[in-house]
């Protein structure tokens, strides 16, 4: 994604004249059909998603999930649990099958 700042720099050297629009490309490192489309619309277009995201994995256990974040807003921010954690509870009280992979 690219900053509004770097959007507003191509739209303004492309009003100063000089080389042609599409030519500010490589002023910019940016790829030409990129430049094209800053100078096609006034803001960047933005992103939406079609489908919402899938998480298979997590899918069966994300209630228990949501339930221990929503405890631990209103707990002391050191009280809180880790991602780490999180599994750990997860595992005893759920029977959670998996491993954690970071150590």
């Amino acid at each position: 994604m690219y900053t509004l700042e770097l959007y507003a720099r191509v739209r303004r050297g492309s009003s100063c004249g000089g080389a042609e629009p599409a030519g500010k490309w490589r002023e910019f490192g940016l790829a030409r059909k990129t430049v094209r489309k800053m100078l096609a619309y006034p803001a960047p277009l933005g992103y939406q998603r079609q489908k919402p995201v899938q998480r298979p994995k997590l899918g069966p256990w994300q209630a228990a999930i949501d339930a221990i974040l929503e405890e631990d807003k209103s707990r002391p921010r050191k009280q809180r649990h880790t991602v780490k954690r999180i599994f750990e509870r997860l595992r005893e009280e759920q029977r959670l099958h998996g491993r954690h992979t970071r150590s």
